[in-house]
C-alpha cells in the first residue's frame, strides 16, 4: 500500500508540473507532448521496478484521471456536435454546396479505406503471416467464444441496414449514445434541423434571424465548454499513457511481435499516403502533421475516434483553415465510417492471414476486389471507440466466408495496435476534410500558413 501511495504521490507531482507549464503561457501542444513524455516514462518505471499487483492497484487510481477525462470529452460530443452541424448548415446559402461537402468528405474517406486495406493485404503476404502460426491459450480460447456468440447479431446486418440505421427514429435516443451510429443520427437530425431553418428563414425572415442568433448563443456556449474540457488534455494523455505502457505485457508482445511489426507498419505506410494525397491537392503535408500531431497524440492514448472529435474540429478550424462545416462533417463522419485502421487495415489483416488455411489464393484478382470492396462498404457504422476494429472484422469475414476466432487470438497485444489504429482513423479524417476544402476553394490560408509559434496563446486558450 505504501508503494502504491509513493506511486500516486508521484503522478500527482506530474500533474503539478503539467499545470505549471499550463500557467507559465506555453502552448496546449507543448503541453499535450510533455504529458505524453511523462505518461512514457512512468509506465516504463513501473513495469521495471513493481509487481504486477502494485501496478495494477496504483492504475485503478491513476485511471480515474484518464477515463475521466475521456468520459468529459465523450459527454461533449454530441452536444458538439449537434450545435456545430446545425449552425453550419443553418448558416449556408443553399442546400447544394451541402450535398458536395457530404458527398466529397465521405468520397475521400471510402477512397482511402479502399487504399489501407490493399495496404493490410500487401504487408500480411511480404510478412508472412498465418493464422496457422498463432497459439491458442485459455484466455484467448474464451474470448474466440465470445467473438462467435456475437457473429449471428452482426452478421445478420446487412450494407443496406447499416446505411439505414444512419437515419434516427428518435434523436434523442441518438443524443444518449444509444448505438454505434449515434453521432451520425446526431448529424442527420442536425442536418435536417438546419435545413429547415434555412426555408424559415427564406419564408419568414425575422423569425429565422431570431432562430439563427439563438443558434449562435447556443454554440458560443458549447465552445465555452470545449475549452473547459480541452484544457485537461495533457493530464488525460499522461494519465491513458501511463496505464498503456504499465499495462502491457513484454511476453506476449514479442511473442505476437510479428503482427504488431506489421500492422505498424501498413499504418505508417497509410500515414505517407496521406501525405502524398495532401500535397497532390495542393497542401503542405510537413505543415499539416505539425499542426495536428496533438490530436494524433490524443486519439492514440484514448483509443476513440468519438472522444476525439472535438479535437479534429479544433484542429480542423483553428489550425488548417478548414470551414466550420466541412470540419464538423469530416470529423463527425470519420467517426464511424471509412476508419482506415480499425476497418480497413485491420480487417484485411486478418482475412488475408486465414484465407492460405482455406485453400485461397489471396492475390487473385477476384478475391482481392471482393476482399476491399467488402472492406470498404462494411466500414459504414463501424464504433469510434476501443473495439471498433473488432466490429469490422465480425462484419467483413463472415461476409468472407472466413471464422471470426482469429481475431481473438490477438487479445493481448490489441491495445497496443489499437492504439496507432485510431490515430491513423481521425488523421483520416482530418485528411479528408483538408481535401475536401482545398478541392471546394474554402481554406483559409492564412490560418494554415500560421506557423505553431505564432498560434501558441491561441492553442493555450483552449
Amino acid at each position: 500500500m505504501l508503494l502504491v501511495l509513493f506511486n500516486l504521490a508521484v503522478f500527482l507531482l506530474l500533474m503539478l508540473l503539467l499545470g505549471k507549464l499550463a500557467r507559465s503561457g506555453q502552448s496546449l501542444s507543448r503541453q499535450v507532448l510533455t504529458g505524453l513524455v511523462f505518461g512514457v516514462a512512468a509506465g516504463f518505471i513501473m513495469q521495471a521496478l513493481y509487481d504486477a499487483a502494485t501496478i495494477t492497484d496504483t492504475l485503478e487510481w491513476v485511471n480515474m484521471v484518464g477515463s475521466g477525462y475521456v468520459r468529459l470529452l465523450k459527454m461533449i460530443v454530441i452536444p458538439l456536435v449537434l450545435v456545430s452541424i446545425l449552425g453550419a448548415v443553418a448558416r449556408l446559402h443553399n442546400a447544394t454546396s451541402l450535398g458536395k461537402i457530404s458527398l466529397l468528405t465521405l468520397g475521400v474517406l471510402l477512397f482511402t479505406t479502399a487504399i489501407s486495406a490493399l495496404v493490410g493485404v500487401f504487408v500480411t503476404q511480404a510478412f508472412g503471416l498465418s493464422a496457422a502460426d498463432l497459439v491458442q491459450g485459455a484466455r484467448e480460447l474464451a474470448r474466440a467464444e465470445h467473438l462467435e456468440s456475437q457473429v449471428g447479431n452482426v452478421a445478420d446486418l446487412s450494407v443496406p441496414q447499416l446505411v439505414v440505421s444512419f437515419i434516427p427514429s428518435n434523436p434523442f435516443a441518438d443524443m444518449t449514445g444509444a448505438s454505434a451510429t449515434s453521432v451520425i443520427g446526431v448529424v442527420v437530425f442536425a442536418t435536417f434541423l438546419g435545413l429547415a431553418t434555412l426555408t424559415l428563414l427564406k419564408d419568414e425572415p425575422e423569425l429565422g434571424r431570431r432562430v439563427i442568433g439563438g443558434i449562435e448563443a447556443l454554440q458560443a456556449l458549447i465552445m465555452r465548454l470545449v475549452r473547459l474540457v480541452m484544457k485537461l488534455t495533457p493530464y488525460g494523455v499522461m494519465a491513458l499513457m501511463t496505464k498503456v505502457i504499465a499495462g502491457s505485457n513484454l511476453q506476449d508482445v514479442i511473442s505476437l511481435g510479428g503482427f504488431l511489426i506489421a500492422s505498424y507498419l501498413a499504418i505508417a505506410i497509410m500515414f505517407v499516403i496521406h501525405g502524398v494525397l495532401l500535397t497532390l491537392v495542393g497542401v503542405n503535408a510537413k505543415r499539416f502533421f505539425t499542426k495536428v500531431w496533438p490530436v494524433l497524440a490524443f486519439a492514440f492514448t484514448s483509443r476513440s475516434s468519438a472522444a476525439t472529435i472535438p479535437l479534429n474540429v479544433q484542429a480542423q478550424t483553428n489550425k488548417l483553415g478548414v470551414p466550420d462545416t466541412i470540419a464538423n462533417f469530416s470529423a463527425s463522419f470519420g467517426a464511424t465510417i471509412g476508419q482506415n485502421g480499425c476497418a480497413g487495415i485491420y480487417p484485411a489483416m486478418l482475412a488475408v492471414m486465414i484465407a492460405p488455411t482455406m485453400g485461397i489464393d489471396v492475390l487473385d484478382p477476384l478475391w482481392l476486389a471482393t476482399l476491399v470492396g467488402v472492406i470498404t462498404l462494411a466500414s459504414f457504422g463501424v464504433a469510434g471507440v476501443g473495439g471498433g476494429a473488432t466490429f469490422a472484422a465480425l462484419i467483413v469475414l463472415p461476409i468472407m466466408g472466413m471464422p471470426v476466432a482469429l481475431a481473438a487470438l490477438l487479445i493481448s497485444i490489441e491495445p497496443l495496435i489499437d492504439m496507432a489504429r485510431t490515430a491513423l482513423n481521425v488523421n483520416g479524417s482530418m485528411t479528408a476534410g483538408t481535401i475536401s476544402s482545398k478541392l471546394l476553394g474554402q481554406t483559409d490560408q492564412a490560418v494554415f500558413a500560421k506557423d505553431e509559434e505564432a498560434g501558441s496563446t491561441a492553442n493555450a486558450s483552449l
